[in-house]
């Protein structure tokens, strides 16, 4: 097990989302970095806030960046293509088996599940996305407009990981105690070779690097 990046959570009620983190809730959460990893020439800070309550895992990230190189405009698009957050929850090590949740500065959602093979994966999509299974997600944009090929100065996203969601993968509803690997994830696209940042930066060669994700402990 990874030991190099670990994290404890609180318990929260639930709260609503408006893309820059503005509940009160939020403070009871410490910004964790996330490094810069890869051959990318970006320095952008970026870092991440998590918490959870009795129904889901809720994620909060600050990114600096210049232009939102974002053209995909709907849910399910290959984000990762361009700039986006990611997040990875290995919620039982008894199976290389992963949910991944990408979202992007224009607010479009990726959510898949992920089996790893070895390092032959493929993402799988929700089935009956609705009620409380779908997520709840939020982003906010700074120093520009929201939309695409904007000069901006940083972008917000907030969103919420139901454990419903998450049946199937198994452990999917933590206990105080409870520990789950993990892993926070940037890619941008501003110049050349796209930049990288990890909250695990043992997972630097590949972000489905599994094996060296990091820890959240439910407190």
């Amino acid at each position: 097990m990874s030991t190099l990046t670990k994290v404890e959570i609180g318990q929260v009620a639930d709260f609503e989302l408006d893309g820059a983190g503005t509940n009160p809730a939020w403070d009871r959460a410490v910004w964790q970095p996330l490094a810069r990893v890869g051959q990318g020439l970006s320095r952008y800070a970026t870092r991440a806030k998590i918490l959870y309550s009795t129904t889901g895992i809720y994620f909060l990230t600050d990114a600096e960046d210049q232009k939102l190189t974002c053209t995909l405009m709907e849910d399910f698009a290959d984000l990762f293509r361009e700039d986006v957050i990611e997040v990875f929850l290995w919620t039982d090590v008894r199976h290389p088996l992963y949910f991944e949740y990408e979202i992007s500065p224009l607010n479009y959602e990726l959510p898949i599940l992920v089996p790893n093979d070895a390092g032959s994966f493929c993402g799988w999509r929700p089935w009956h996305y609705t009620g409380s299974r779908r997520t709840r997600h939020a982003s906010q944009v700074r120093g520009g407009p929201k939309q695409s090929q904007a000069t901006v100065t940083g972008w917000t996203a907030e969103f919420f990981i139901p454990f419903d969601l998450l049946i199937g993968v198994g452990r999917s509803r933590p206990r105080r105690g409870d520990h789950w690997r993990a892993n926070i994830y940037r890619i941008d696209y501003d110049v050349g070779v796209p930049s990288q940042w990890a909250w695990c930066p043992a997972t630097a060669g590949n972000f489905h690097d599994h094996q060296n994700f990091g820890t959240i402990l439910f407190r």
